[in-house]
């Protein structure tokens, strides 16, 4: 058997890394990719994930978490949960319900609680001061406040060939109270099946909620595509159909891998992953659109890592 995992955006990395070793020692997927997301989760400098997240327009900090286990198609997610150390946990031990599997706001916080995680203000006052700053600029400048979207979403192949994908963010930036976009919702943010493979994104959810492209990877793979031919046609239709329809596409990227490991990206904009699987180490790359709707993927620079580790640890006025 082999293994892999994969993860959106830079800030993975880190945490894909401890991740890739558990896997290699025969760890469980699940165990694996939820350590993973808690170590985003737990970075103060990422701002869009967990601690360090920054909060809606009213200055609370709701977080959006989901679990899938491709094996049994339990599905656990929370949704505008506040003050729960790592939401991913919380999600993974609902997806063991048989029911109420799904919680939201208060309802979420509470089940957090009861259960015993770890609960805390997650609001640092960094994000605090951001989030002052953007209300100042907002009202300034006439500006629309909404800003930042990047979920943070892995998902894994363990040794006995069993898949599971997680997400976590803490949603748009300035967005109303008792906002969700898609990162808990199945088929849309994430989905996986382990006889086939799994598939996860993140954007723009008001976006990526008017097309299941999590899904529709996950069955186009299961129909003999590639990884990357099926993120490829799956995102690239979508986006030429919205743009169409709709008038607009709004940022978003995907992820996917199959249940031999080989994984596939699509995306709207500059994106950043990070990937690892039996022949090929832990490493970031940079995906854009290409011609012809196919995707451009090349490694970092050891330059772009300096710039963008100043950029997210530069001081907050």
């Amino acid at each position: 058997m082999t293994w892999g995992i994969i993860g959106t955006w830079r800030m993975v990395h880190d945490g894909l890394v401890a991740a890739s070793k558990m896997l290699q020692e025969n760890k469980r997927v699940g165990d694996a990719i939820e350590e993973c997301v808690k170590a985003v989760e737990d970075y103060p400098y990422y701002k869009s994930v967990g601690y360090g997240g920054l909060p809606n327009e009213e200055g609370i900090l709701e977080m959006d978490a989901a679990f899938m286990d491709g094996d049994t198609f339990e599905i656990g997610g929370v949704a505008g949960i506040v003050d729960a150390k790592n939401p991913v946990s919380v999600a993974r031990a609902l997806s063991k319900q048989k029911f109420n599997s799904f919680r939201v706001g208060e309802g979420a916080t509470k089940f957090a609680r009861l259960a015993g995680f770890e609960c805390g203000n997650m609001l640092t006052e960094r994000a605090r001061r951001t989030w002052e700053l953007r209300l100042d600029e907002v009202k300034k400048n006439n500006l629309n406040p909404y800003d930042g979207h990047d979920t943070v979403g892995v998902i894994g192949l363990d040794l006995s060939g069993s898949m599971a994908v997680a997400t976590s963010s803490s949603g748009l930036f300035m967005k109303k109270a008792g906002r969700v976009g898609d990162s808990p919702l199945s088929g849309s943010g994430f989905y996986v099946d382990s006889e086939i493979g799994g598939a996860t994104a993140t954007g723009l959810g008001e976006d990526l909620m008017k097309g299941c492209l999590s899904y529709e990877i996950v069955r186009l793979m299961g129909e003999g595509l590639s990884p990357q031919a099926a993120a490829d046609k799956a995102v690239y239709g979508f986006h030429h159909k919205l743009r169409k329809r709709y008038g607009k596409a709004g940022a978003f990227s995907l992820i996917c891998m199959n249940l031999k490991g080989e994984w596939g990206v699509a995306t709207n904009v500059d994106f950043t992953f990070s990937v690892a699987n039996e022949s090929a180490a832990p490493a970031i790359y940079f995906a854009k659109m290409g011609q012809n709707d196919t995707t451009v993927i090349e490694p970092i620079t050891e330059e772009w890592l300096a710039a963008y580790e100043k950029r997210i640890k530069q001081p907050i006025e």
